[in-house]
């Protein structure tokens, strides 16, 4: 059988390390699939930067749109990265062309998933993108082929690295969170500009992708609900703690009544959850089939190695000649993604306040949550901050806040939110009442 042929544009860290996967198992693949996989062309930025040893000798393309539509490949591997730009081009380029197309962009596709989609199917390629979502995990595989027999009811999971290193950090060592941050930022965890990992965008991203695999609808990235972990101090951690919970960064995706709902957003989970142990760079993600039950897979969200063998294993599905829909449902069939309300969203929550010391500061809290039919689990105050700079007994008084944590019962969000800018007004606390979701999971 002819030698499947691969155009790589990108060189970077997935890059190099799928060359590195191929020079290393190349001779095994081919006698798994009955034929040599063979890189035919490379492209990267520029040329004089120091590469990979298993570069060596492979046709160089200055511009990555020419190796996409070259005809000495059959498939674009496409690892440049970026939303648009000449990431896009290039991919469009080799739709048309007829070229199979493999990318580990969640960006792009996030943006422009479904004409990516209805280019591939227009021209009977395939679009593969294991390595866009959670790195070397196989979740993409396993919503497409795995669980198509299954209605999908809930996706979620820790889908970055960076905050989950972060968070289990702050857990660990009791650091503060801008001190955990500069440490994941000196090994190489967090970029210099880390807004897109702690903002929630990179969750966010990839979550879009997952929706549109389990609920069938178009991929929709401004319709998912984004909240990322900057608010999250050391209090909430050791509060989280006390209670018996962990917080984690989680995207979670799934159908209600009033349409999906699809969020970013820190979380408190139960200690005994399995999902909960889940630490460090590490990644997981659960899926809820109607008939197979909840199925949980972890693993290494990013990295050279593991990145690359997701990109390779969508190689090895078109060296077998397997070709579906990129999002399973064709996407002439795709509905359009209703935005679930998210103030309908009903569970309990975490609270925590800091209370002014005065008489009935505690009383005006409960009146502006019992106003809104919130009830309460649970209230734990802890001993007041009593500040160290000398000055009046008023003043003393005055600044002297008492932290207070708050469980709920389950509730509306719409509730939950009146209520605290209820309290917020009311003048009974010292700062923003911060309010994470406790997951049921």
């Amino acid at each position: 059988m002819e030698p499947l042929t691969l155009g790589i544009a990108g060189l970077g860290t997935v890059g190099g390390g799928l060359l590195d996967l191929l020079a290393a198992n190349g001779a095994h693949l081919a006698n798994i699939i009955g034929r040599e996989i063979r890189v035919t062309g490379i492209s990267a930025r520029t040329r004089a930067k120091p590469r990979n040893a298993a570069m060596a000798g492979i046709p160089w393309f200055d511009d990555p749109v020419a190796l996409a539509i070259d005809p000495s490949n059959a498939v674009f591997v496409e690892l440049i990265g970026g939303e648009d730009g000449i990431a896009k081009v290039a991919v469009e380029a080799a739709l048309n062309a007829k070229k199979h197309v493999v990318t580990a962009n969640k960006a792009l596709l996030a943006r422009h998933g479904v004409e990516l989609a209805r280019l591939a199917e227009k021209n009977a390629v395939a679009l593969n993108f294991e390595a866009a979502v959670a790195g070397g995990i196989p979740v993409i595989k396993t919503l497409r082929e795995a669980l198509g027999a299954n209605r999908i009811k809930r996706v979620y999971g820790i889908l970055n690295g960076t905050c989950n290193y972060i968070l289990t950090q702050m857990q660990n060592e009791k650091h503060s969170f801008s001190d955990v941050l500069k440490e994941a930022q000196a090994l190489g965890y967090a970029e210099a500009d880390p807004t897109f990992d702690i903002g929630g965008f990179d969750t966010a991203h990839k979550l879009a992708l997952l929706t549109s695999l389990a609920f069938g609808t178009k991929v929709a990235f401004d319709e998912i609900h984004v909240e990322g972990i900057q608010s999250i101090t050391q209090a909430d951690i050791e509060a989280a703690d006390s209670l018996g919970y962990r917080i984690k960064l989680l995207g979670v995706a799934k159908e209600t009544e009033s349409g999906i709902e699809a969020r970013v957003s820190p979380a408190l989970i139960l200690k005994e959850s399995a999902i909960a142990e889940v630490s460090g760079v590490t990644n997981a993600v659960a899926i809820d089939g109607d008939f197979s039950g909840n199925i949980l897979l972890v693993g290494a969200g990013a990295g050279a190695k593991p990145t690359a063998s997701a990109v390779a294993g969508d190689i090895l599905d078109i060296a077998r000649g397997l070709i579906v829909p990129p999002f399973v449902t064709p996407t002439a069939k795709l509905k359009t993604h209703k935005r679930a309300k998210l103030d309908r969203h009903y569970g309990s929550y975490y609270v925590r306040l800091g209370l002014i010391d005065k008489p009935g500061a505690m009383a005006g809290i409960a009146k502006c949550l019992g106003d809104r039919g919130v009830s309460l689990e649970s209230i734990v105050q802890h001993r007041p901050q009593v500040p160290h700079a000398l000055g009046s007994v008023h003043a003393r008084t005055r600044d002297r806040s008492q932290p207070v944590i708050i469980i709920t019962h389950e509730t509306t969000e719409e509730a939950m939110r009146k209520a605290l800018e209820s309290i917020e007004k009311d003048g009974n606390v010292t700062e923003r009442p911060q309010m994470i979701r406790i997951e049921e999971l």
